[in-house]
């Protein structure tokens, strides 16, 4: 006998159509090239994600297809995060910090079909360019590129698939320490339940009152899965970009008002020793006043 409750396969869709519909007025934000925030509504989010997803059907994308990302943290990057795996593709998001040799045979591997290039990070693809045996098509972040395929998409919602919650939705390799890097396959299913897992109030206790400071490398196993679990509670997000120095997270966090935000112990470490430096040279200037 089995239960009569409601069941659905736990896919990235559900995630991404209940947001829009229940916080559609909640704010995105990325810090962009020059320095300043670029902002728009979850609403805007999912419309651009609908559109990407047309893209990708033009591309010629099929399922199962692997999709690379060379990206910085933004919100274009958090567009491709669920359009790709919604529409049956898997994401795969390529490490900018690894050698050439590195970054070829991982594309290599994974057969990617598309990469998705932040116009910054296209001097890191170029000299490898004509070793990727299954690149069709490199789409550069950027007005001419990336948005302009956007803007000749169609308007009309995606029809998104049924899938698979035990799909393969992305997919990340290691670092290559012991001999090539390895990839590993994350299900719709797995990223659907780390979302849940990560909102409990055991664990980081996400929710829509929370601010994210996504500072965690989205190439870095799926951003330790906080985009996803964001986008599950509602809350605001914010993106550094390659901003990534202690001075900008500083200003990043008094700024947006982030409540949340993760990262290895070196980078806490760093923000550590800047603030205490400026705390010193305040208290010097404080104390120069006074004589």
């Amino acid at each position: 006998m089995t239960g009569l409750m409601m069941d659905y396969p736990l896919t990235l869709t559900h995630i991404l159509e209940r947001a829009a519909k229940v916080y559609p007025t909640r704010e995105i934000a990325s810090r962009v090239e020059d320095g300043s925030m670029h902002r728009y509504t979850y609403r805007d989010f999912h419309q651009r994600v609908h559109r990407l997803a047309h893209v990708l059907d033009a591309l010629g994308v099929q399922p199962g297809d692997r999709i690379g990302t060379l990206c910085w943290n933004s919100s274009i990057h958090l567009e491709l995060y669920f359009a790709v795996p919604c529409a049956g593709a898997v994401l795969h998001t390529l490490n900018l910090r690894l050698s050439s040799d590195q970054l070829a045979y991982i594309i290599n591997h994974a057969e990617d079909r598309i990469i998705f290039v932040d116009a910054s990070l296209l001097p890191i693809l170029e000299p490898i360019r004509d070793q990727l045996k299954t690149v069709r098509h490199v789409v550069v972040l950027d007005d001419s590129g990336y948005e302009a395929l956007l803007a000749a998409a169609p308007e009309a919602p995606y029809p998104w698939p049924n899938l698979d919650e035990n799909r393969a939705a992305a997919m990340c390799y290691t670092s290559g320490t012991t001999g090539h890097p390895k990839g590993v396959l994350y299900s719709h299913r797995s990223l659907f339940l780390h979302s849940y897992g990560l909102c409990m109030a055991d664990a980081f206790a996400l929710s829509e009152r929370d601010t994210i400071l996504q500072l965690v490398p989205m190439f870095h196993a799926n951003g330790w899965g906080t985009p996803y679990a964001g986008i599950m509670t509602g809350s605001r997000l914010v993106f550094c970009g390659r901003h990534v120095h202690p001075a900008d997270i500083a200003l990043l966090i008094e700024s947006e008002r982030a409540t949340f935000s993760a990262g290895v112990p070196t980078l806490w470490m760093t923000l550590y020793t800047y603030l205490e430096s400026r705390s010193e040279e305040h208290t010097s200037e404080l104390q120069s006043l006074r004589h």
